[in-house]
């Protein structure tokens, strides 16, 4: 058990952080819920509570470098540290290029990247100061792969990994400050119900079924990530589902 530690959770609201959240609160973990829905976080902080843990929300759009800021000092105001940001938040509108939704580009860029950094930003200075902390960042498989209609998404999620990778690499070994990415494969949760191209749908469709993951199997990784000692740092965790190519 963790006790006495904060972790700050964005897109709480449901899937893996709403898993994440849940599983680092029964670690012990004060846990601090983000995201746009309240409704959504007002249920979810009684669940933890009901459950034995602890809890607090405030409603924050990721786009907002103010309001990430705005997070990481009521969380920090609260609780006297920042020891854990998980930046999960993400939008997944996969289209093919020729359909120009230049909107929904600008959406995954803004969540996706700028949300990631604006975290980052929000959190560096405290656990710099601290001298300890882990920042994890959620990128995917296909931050690996690029696949027909992902070409937007891919691009932002291979940006999440070389971010975390870059910061990794300038934080001063005398600090405790860790840095994980994890990219996870088809998981069970409301990501795909952004995409508005029909024949992307209809491909999924097609597609040769198989058992997808469920959002607690990332909260087990993210889980372990954060357990494990303070010399060990987990740098990267790639999980699919086994019938995934």
């Amino acid at each position: 058990m963790t006790k006495g530690k904060t972790a700050i959770i964005t897109g709480a609201s449901s899937g893996i952080g709403q898993a994440t959240a849940k599983e680092l609160a029964a670690k012990g973990y004060h846990v601090l819920l983000a995201a746009r829905r309240e409704d959504r976080l007002v249920e979810l902080k009684k669940e933890i509570e009901a459950a034995g843990g602890t809890a607090d929300y405030k409603v924050t759009d990721v786009t907002s470098a103010d309001q990430m800021k705005a997070l990481a000092e009521a969380g920090l105001e609260k609780n006297g540290t920042i020891d854990v940001l998980v930046n999960n938040a993400g939008l997944m509108p996969l289209s093919f290029m020729n359909k120009l939704k230049v909107d929904e580009w600008d959406k995954m860029i803004d969540v996706n990247i700028k949300g990631v950094l604006y975290g980052i930003a929000a959190v560096l200075p405290i656990m710099e100061k601290q001298k300890s902390g882990h920042i994890l960042n959620i990128s995917s498989v296909a931050g690996h792969t690029i696949f027909k209609g992902s070409a937007v998404y891919s691009g932002t999620k291979f940006a999440v990994r070389a971010i975390s990778d870059g910061l990794r690499q300038e934080i001063d070994p005398s600090d405790e400050i860790r840095v994980t990415i994890v990219s996870p494969g088809a998981v069970e949760t409301e990501l795909t119900n952004t995409i508005t191209d029909e024949d992307i749908m209809t491909a999924f469709k097609e597609g040769k079924p198989m058992e997808m993951l469920k959002a607690q199997d990332i909260a087990n990784a993210i889980s372990y990530a954060v357990e494990q000692p303070a010399h060990v740092d987990v740098n990267e965790i790639l999980i699919r589902p086994r019938q995934q190519p």
